[in-house]
């Protein structure tokens, strides 16, 4: 099952940590969800960007401060930041940034924005700031991430300049692949675009990615294990854990998750329906129980507000914690969020899924030691 929800320490950093041979830097960055797959997979991130105040002080609090990694973090707004003063601190002209990571915001391609919303949102046109590191750093891949409304006829002219530009500067890209995490062991159900390019100067193809689920549903075939459920996030916290928080109710609304059937009951099986809620079907998960037997929800930027979701404790009268939101996205439970609840959900709501990311970054680590060892034997004969 992974990492998902182990109460442990941290990883030690081992003393070849600086001499790994895969380096890579993660673009907008936010807590580190991507960062810390990529650790795991043994991949050295020498760089990492990230505007967001509180993802800051978490990524830093974590990965950095603890000695886990030798990051350089770059606080600072990529829109603005020159790939080649990154390239330069970060020491990636004197070794390669060999894998290129990051989930420009999504929110301009959400499928929360209905009819023409989002289109020319400013934030879309960061998927095209993203090349521009590509262009500058020149990784043997980078791995894009991006909610599935990045597909959407409506935001086809921002992926057509995007593979135009990767074309142009002689990269391959993979068709986008639509990955659910709960499929790599993430006891969740999230489906999540992710585009993968290979520099076609040093590689012909990549049929080694995606990599095949380790996890599947239990009436799907075959002989993989079975995804996690979401009770693997509902186990007992840990003492004295800051992320175990949860909002505060109002006493109508606790009395109306009292009234709403544990472990998967709905807003309208506890009686109270808003008017907003009548002639909405989009609505019919907000206020509604987690159902622990199953993945959970996609946790969002506002995974810890139940008006925003099915983000309701299973048996429980109030919205799950932080720290289970987490456990949700399979941080582990030494991994701290700083900034209090909101931003807190906001950060786990943005991360990509430690698990997900190592298991999606370990065959792209494995071939680039395969095109190191290539390229040496090359140079020697």
């Amino acid at each position: 099952m992974g990492t998902v929800g182990k109460i442990g320490r941290k990883p030690k950093k081992s003393k070849s940590d600086d001499k790994l041979k895969v380096s890579a830097c993660d673009l907008f960055a936010g807590a580190g969800g991507f960062s810390l797959g990529a650790h795991l997979a043994g991949i050295n991130v020498a760089a990492a960007i990230e505007w967001d105040k509180y993802a800051c002080q978490t990524y830093r609090a974590n990965l950095i401060d603890t000695g886990l990694a030798s990051t350089h973090l770059f606080e600072e707004d990529i829109s603005k930041l020159a790939p080649n003063r990154v390239k330069l601190v970060a020491g990636f002209h004197e070794r390669p940034c060999d894998i290129l990571l990051g989930g420009p915001p999504c929110q301009g391609f959400s499928a929360h924005r209905l009819n023409d919303a989002g289109v020319d949102d400013p934030r879309n046109t960061l998927l095209l700031r993203y090349f521009e590191y590509v262009r500058v750093l020149r990784p043997v891949f980078f791995l894009v991430e991006n909610v599935p409304g990045l597909l959407w006829p409506k935001h086809k002219k921002f992926l057509n300049a995007f593979y135009e530009l990767a074309d142009r500067a002689d990269y391959g890209v993979l068709e986008p692949k639509v990955i659910n995490a709960r499929d790599f062991g993430v006891p969740q159900n999230r489906r999540r675009v992710f585009i993968l390019g290979f520099d076609r100067r040093r590689v012909d193809e990549m049929n080694t990615w995606p990599p095949k689920a380790t996890h599947v549903s239990p009436d799907a075939l075959g002989e993989l294990p079975h995804w996690v459920a979401a009770s693997v996030a509902f186990k007992r916290a840990l003492a004295g854990d800051p992320n175990n928080i949860h909002m505060k109710h109002c006493p109508e609304l606790v009395e109306t998750f009292a009234r709403t059937p544990a472990n998967g009951g709905s807003r309208r099986q506890s009686g109270r329906i808003l008017p907003c809620h009548e002639d909405h079907s989009g609505h019919s998960d907000v206020y509604g129980r987690i159902d622990p037997s199953i993945p959970g929800p996609t946790m969002t930027t506002a995974c810890i507000n139940p008006s925003k979701g099915r983000f309701v404790h299973p048996t429980q009268h109030h919205g799950i914690t932080l720290r289970q939101a987490a456990r949700l996205q399979s941080f582990p439970d030494w991994f701290n969020f700083e900034g209090g609840i909101m931003a807190g959900g906001k950060q786990v709501g943005n991360a990509v899924p430690v698990d997900l990311a190592k298991a999606l970054l370990e065959p792209l680590r494995d071939a680039v030691i395969k095109l190191r060892k290539a390229e040496k034997r090359m140079d020697a004969a």
